[in-house]
């Protein structure tokens, strides 16, 4: 069984456009909070967590929505249609709130804009496991998330060639629009979600029909596990003991990093401003090689998780991305040694986001992947509605030096909690040759 790597790259398109989205997000409506309307560090952490408290709603519930939709055009394309048209059109009015410095407008249509990106996240990431057979879930996730870090690499650039002096971000904001539009519209091409889903999900049977002969013969425990989830979720149970045990251990594991992970996202242009005196979107350039380092690691962590397993690459990236944040906490200013760190956090991070989605819709039935899908965004918002506001009112009445022994302490604890994990895990495919690896199909 093989990877469509054309088919998945087209699925990827969608979260392209989100993840171009996001970084804008990240790096610039902080900076028009400050600059344009000289709001303080926690009141803007508090705005900036304002999109993690709608997803914590939002996303699981869009998500069991789309499980039970059928139209035409399939389950999910519905969604991400609707949302990236009224997205894009707040966005844009977001940047005519920021030009004319109206508060009330700006609020009011990022709270719009907000809703409309939670109307299409869930849908489409859901979107991958739906046209996706289950073996090729972390290659197929490891396609998604280079095509999200393309989109954020996109931006990055944007940021970087278009960054001026002032509180102008229309050109930047006209950027993303126009990748944003593009992207879905391919994507709606190219992708027959109504076509493919019944194959896909023939394909599924088929595998599970094997795997379950394969474990009746089998000492693997991981594969034993695996069909025992699969025929009690299908038919109606509830998850094992032993199963819902590792399912709770890997969703707080999703809430520790990203409590780490988004705490630097979130102030990393306030704080390469202040601490490291970076001007004119020089911090854009950090950001930059972690997530060109994501571009190039993404297939082949895809490829290590299917020989070594999903949980140990995970633990991998967690250890790597401490490592970089430890070593953020010794610079007093910006040296060209910080970007081997940063090279590391990318590569980590993609390790841990590869491989963390398939664990968690391995343990659900195929009917609820939406849902779980959603559930895995509400633990990884959740923890995003506190880590800004948090880690906010640490920089501005502690000291900006916090940020990094802040996501340290998190990562500690994400370690701890995913080495509880005992289930999700992919069984490791044997080939015939290490060349059989690198096959894809067209």
């Amino acid at each position: 069984m093989k990877l469509n790597y054309k088919r998945t790259f087209f699925i990827g398109l969608a979260f392209l456009s989100i993840c171009a989205f996001w970084q804008m997000y990240d790096n610039i409506i902080p900076l028009m909070l400050q600059q344009t309307f000289h709001l303080n560090e926690t009141i803007t952490g508090a705005i900036m967590a304002l999109d993690n408290v709608l997803a914590v709603f939002l996303l699981p519930v869009l998500g069991t929505i789309s499980d039970k939709v059928d139209t035409p055009i399939g389950k999910r394309t519905p969604f991400i249609i609707v949302g990236t048209v009224l997205a894009v059109i707040f966005l844009y009015l977001v940047g005519l709130a920021n030009k004319h410095a109206s508060l009330a407008m700006f609020i009011l249509m990022l709270f719009l804009l907000l809703i409309s990106m939670g109307l299409y996240r869930s849908p489409a990431v859901a979107l991958m496991p739906d046209l996706t057979p289950k073996p090729l879930r972390s290659q197929g996730n490891a396609v998604i998330n280079l095509m999200g870090a393309i989109g954020g690499v996109y931006t990055l650039v944007l940021i970087s060639l278009l960054s001026k002096e002032g509180t102008d971000y229309m050109p930047i904001i006209l950027g993303v629009i126009v990748i944003m539009l593009i992207a879905v519209i391919v994507l709606i091409l190219t992708i027959r979600e109504k076509k493919l889903a019944p194959e896909v999900a023939k394909e599924n049977e088929e595998w599970e029909a094997t795997q379950a002969l394969e474990a009746a013969s089998s000492d693997d425990e991981v594969l034993k596990s695996a069909v025992q989830t699969a025929e009690a979720t299908e038919h109606g149970g509830g998850l094992p003991k032993d199963v819902k045990k590792s399912l709770i251990f890997i969703l707080i594991s999703i809430a520790l990093w990203y409590a780490a992970y988004n705490a630097v996202t979130t102030a990393w242009s306030r704080y390469a401003t202040m601490v490291w005196n970076m001007k004119d979107g020089g911090y854009a350039s950090c950001l930059m090689v972690g997530t060109v380092a994501a571009c190039l690691s993404y297939i082949p962590i895809g490829i290590v998780a299917s020989k070594i397993g999903r949980k140990k690459t995970i633990i991998i990236g967690i250890v790597m991305m401490l490592i970089s944040y430890l070593a953020a906490c010794f610079y007093n200013n910006f040296s060209a040694s910080i970007n081997f760190f940063f090279v590391l956090i990318g590569i980590g991070w993609a390790a841990i986001n590869v491989n963390s989605l398939p664990m968690v819709v391995e343990m659900c039935k195929e009917s609820d992947v939406g849902k779980y899908t959603g559930l895995y965004y509400t633990f990884a918002m959740s923890a995003q509605i506190v880590t800004p506001i948090l880690s906010g009112a640490l920089l501005q009445y502690v000291s900006y030096r916090t940020l990094f022994p802040y996501s340290c302490i998190f990562m500690v604890a994400a370690f701890i909690t995913m080495s509880m994990v005992k289930h999700g895990d992919n069984k490791p495919q044997k080939k015939a040759n290490k060349l059989e690896y690198m096959d894809v199909d067209d």
